[in-house]
């Protein structure tokens, strides 16, 4: 299976999902739903249906689960969940391993809006809450918003920041050719979040181009 056929656009280990991703998972799941703090990896792949490839290589490897599946027109992306990080590394390097490809020859994040809105007003707040699949947005609250490239990233710069602050999870849209996320909270732990969120795909970024230390070890 030569790696030339595939354009691995996004490959991220999750050590711990935070109970709010998890929920949001879960809520719009198409297959298992993880439980809260389970290992996840994230692959987005293109062409779309090579995806089920990916998948077939993960669960006939090991134990991990499937907990969603997109296929789009152009791109393919999974999620994988398992409580041992061991089996979700093991998921992962195996389908490096079959398709011939190095985590390393994933495409690099772009982060393509970064906004905090500060104390934000009733209507906006309505707005936000009105456009939710989280949590609501509550008028005083600061809000972030994270666009990035590719859309899978953002799964693991939510659940970063959801480690480092105290804020809720509003909104996460991590597939299609541009992501985005929302946050909020008091503007203190949105800037927490914010710089954790935005830290991590530097990290990865910065991985990439040194083709040093690895996620899957």
């Amino acid at each position: 299976m030569p790696a030339q056929k595939f354009e691995l656009r996004t490959l991220t280990f999750i050590d711990s999902l935070q109970p709010q991703l998890a929920q949001y998972i879960a809520k719009d799941n198409r297959v298992y739903d993880p439980r809260e703090y389970d290992a996840a990896l994230v692959i987005e792949i293109a062409p779309a249906m090579e995806i089920h490839t990916m998948i077939d290589i993960a669960l006939k490897s090991t134990q991990a689960r499937l907990g969603s599946v997109v296929t789009e027109r152009h791109f393919g992306t999974m999620l994988i969940h398992h409580g041992d990080q061991g089996e979700i590394t093991e998921a992962g390097r195996a389908v490096l391993r079959e398709t011939g490809l190095d985590e390393h020859d994933r495409t690099g994040v772009e982060i393509l809006t970064r906004k905090t809105i500060r104390s934000v007003e009733q209507d906006h707040a309505i707005m936000f809450t009105g456009q939710a699949t989280g949590n609501m947005v509550i008028a005083g609250e600061s809000v972030f918003i994270m666009e990035a490239a590719p859309a899978a990233y953002l799964l693991i710069a939510a659940n970063e920041a959801l480690k480092a602050a105290q804020v809720k999870l509003i909104d996460i849209k991590p597939y299609g050719a541009t992501g985005r996320l929302i946050l909020s909270g008091s503007e203190s732990e949105i800037d927490s979040a914010a710089e954790r969120g935005e830290r991590i795909l530097q990290q990865l970024n910065e991985m990439k181009a040194a083709r040093a230390a690895r996620q899957l070890g």
